[in-house]
């Protein structure tokens, strides 16, 4: 049976691929540190359970509005409203399974054959694929780490053409954890206002921030830059609710409502159980969430002074996010049991089989001398991994 040609050139995501193989090898009886997945350790807190648990009891299990139930659009205007300082109506919110689907929704309806998306390295894997499976060609900028893996405005004016459709901006970033401040993000709007280019704003970490940073959403900053931008959000990260499947997108009224069609004729309405659960986490109990950030600024800041005190690594302060990305570029040359390290890609192979230590190579985020570290896992499990990552290392010359 012949297969699409979008279909044959799409590649599967290189962090599921990991942890997917960890899980396995686990299942196998081998006793593996994952540091690949992208997800917190923390349970779902007890009263969004119970909201679920009470929605299945009064029969909400039928399907809902297709962007969304109202009673969820109105808590998630609301907290753009109170906590970003971005006036929507319910009508311009729609709520998808999940924010990978919120972002697949917006590329569709704003991408076709021709058109170039400005996508700064290193990026989100799931993002290149689906700007190629728009039809779109992606234009890769590369950010450097002296300068907090950040686009410049210098940068992107350098990157626009008259092909430019959209630019992906993601603060807190997966996988660096760069925090854009609201002078980085003014900068850049500067360059955008009164130019015809759409801006995704992915925010999907945006309560997983430490130091006392701020997050800013670009399309704060003016009317012009809201207009162009579609907001994309969700509960994963923020509220431990990975598998609940819950994420939204905010745009003006025609793009919301052509990714509301579009979802009409793929998913329809996400989950009607997690849509009630999600009403109870924006809207109940906020201590979960700020023991969650103080505990992952514990374990950022012990797993940073681990992969730093490790010759031949280095890695810069992540603002937000629960992810190192430092860089392993000493390696790369070098030899391990007579194989050589060719690029990150080699260096997360032997570490896997070898020290049975999971984590993503950079290349997976288009940046092949790093590799991504996720401390969403307890202490004692930093500890062990980083003691066998030192270990193994130490063996490489």
């Amino acid at each position: 049976m012949r297969l699409a040609e979008r279909a044959i050139g799409i590649s599967p995501s290189p962090t599921l691929s990991i942890d997917s193989k960890a899980k396995k090898m686990m299942a196998e009886g081998l006793d593996v540190i994952n540091f690949g997945v992208g997800e917190p350790d923390f349970d779902t807190p007890d009263n969004i359970k119970q909201a679920a648990i009470e929605a299945i009891k009064k029969g909400m299990t039928k399907y809902t509005p297709v962007p969304g139930t109202d009673k969820l659009r109105a808590a998630i205007a609301m907290k753009l409203k109170e906590e970003n300082g971005l006036d929507y109506q319910p009508s311009q919110i729609v709520v998808s399974a999940g924010a990978k689907h919120s972002l697949y929704n917006a590329f569709q309806v704003l991408c076709q054959e021709g058109d170039e998306v400005i996508l700064p390295a290193p990026y989100w894997v799931s993002y290149l694929e689906q700007i190629k499976l728009a039809g779109a060609s992606p234009v890769i900028v590369s950010t450097r780490a002296s300068e907090g893996f950040k686009l410049t405005p210098g940068d992107l004016e350098a990157a626009i053409t008259g092909k430019t459709r959209i630019i992906v901006i993601n603060s807190p970033s997966n996988p660096t954890g760069a925090v854009y401040t609201r002078s980085e993000l003014k900068a850049l709007g500067e360059i955008l206002e009164g130019r015809s280019i759409a801006i995704i704003s992915d925010e999907i970490y945006e309560k997983l921030i430490y130091d006392g940073l701020e997050h800013v959403s670009i399309a704060s900053l003016s009317p012009g830059l809201k207009e162009h931008t579609v907001v994309i959000n969700g509960l994963s990260k923020s509220h431990a609710m990975t598998g609940w499947r819950i994420g939204y997108a905010a745009a003006a009224s025609p793009v919301a409502k052509a990714m509301a069609d579009l979802q009409s004729h793929s998913t329809s309405n996400p989950n009607s159980i997690a849509q009630a659960a999600s009403v109870e986490a924006l809207q109940g109990a906020r201590e979960p969430l700020r023991e969650m950030v103080r505990e992952f600024n514990r374990r950022r800041d012990y797993m940073l002074e681990r992969v730093n005190a490790v010759p031949g690594l280095s890695c810069s302060k992540p603002g937000g996010a629960f992810y190192l990305f430092p860089d392993m570029s000493p390696y790369i040359g070098k030899l391990y049991n007579g194989k050589k390290i060719v690029g990150a890609s080699d260096l997360a192979a032997v570490l896997l089989e070898e020290a049975r230590v999971a984590l993503v190579p950079g290349v997976a985020f288009g940046d092949d001398h790093c590799f991504r570290l996720s401390y969403a896992t307890s202490m004692e499990k930093i500890s062990e991994g980083m003691n066998r990552i030192e270990k193994l290392l130490a063996q490489i010359k």
